[in-house]
């Protein structure tokens, strides 16, 4: 079962944001349960936690499909422990010019970005609201906030995710659950960035400048501080950059 300060559930978690975040949260005494479409893939990020002493747990789930998000639920809560803290942070960066922008393109974008995201914080709301409290966070990105080339679709999604979550808060916040918008405003220090950087310009993840990417530990700890914050100063959107990031 959970510890006393309850369960974290990651939705969208892969091998950098939401690896970090899990590790952060379980360093602060959180039952962990990270939660991606092939649950198998964090079986070494849970043989890590869990020889840390941790308790965490690994759950396939296709965040897209309404029944099995509320299966998710309603397992964790029954079987787990009460969730405290529900992050979304699944997304597809799609980057095509717009002619290439297939119908079926620009609707896979938004049902795993926008829709996906509506799906899992609804579902944290059911439970949070009958206990008062809990906080429900959504990783936002530079698209979230600014349309660019070659970014109609990914856009539109953030920025639709972007508007579930201020509604969201807007609404929920009365009733003590803290809604919150985490935008990452740059490339993130990662294994699947530094191969995308050489992929399109040739750069070696040793010629990266210090810096110049946001580190995932960074990321997690805003996580952590948003979560914990008192109810007279809220945080519902905060954006994170390198002090090189152009903006």
């Amino acid at each position: 079962m959970a510890t006393s300060r309850g369960v974290a559930i990651l939705v969208g978690a892969g091998d950098a944001i939401g690896a970090a975040v899990a590790r952060r949260f379980a360093e602060g005494g959180y039952t962990i349960c990270i939660c991606r479409r092939d649950g198998t893939k964090s079986q070494g990020l849970v043989d890590e936690l869990k020889a840390a002493g941790h308790d965490i747990h690994a759950i396939s789930v296709d965040a897209r499909q309404e029944s099995e998000v509320q299966a998710l639920f309603a397992r964790v809560e029954k079987e787990i422990g009460p969730i405290e803290v529900c992050l979304f942070n699944a997304g597809s960066n799609v980057n095509k010019p717009l002619l290439e922008t297939t119908e079926k393109l620009f609707f896979k974008a938004w049902e795993l970005a926008c829709y996906a995201g509506f799906l899992v914080g609804r579902e944290a709301a059911r439970y949070m609201v009958e206990r008062g409290r809990g906080t429900i966070l959504f990783t936002g990105a530079t698209a979230s906030v600014r349309g660019g080339v070659g970014f109609t679709a990914f856009s539109s999604a953030k920025f639709g995710l972007r508007a579930v979550a201020q509604a969201m808060a807007r609404e929920l916040g009365p009733k003590n659950i803290h809604v919150a918008h985490l935008i990452i405003d740059s490339g993130v220090d990662s294994p699947a960035i530094h191969q995308r950087m050489k992929a399109a310009a040739g750069i070696e993840a040793s010629d990266i400048p210090a810096d110049s990417l946001a580190k995932t530990t960074s990321i997690a700890n805003a996580y952590l501080f948003v979560h914990q914050q008192s109810r007279d100063g809220w945080t519902h959107e905060l954006d994170l950059r390198p002090s090189v990031e152009k903006w």
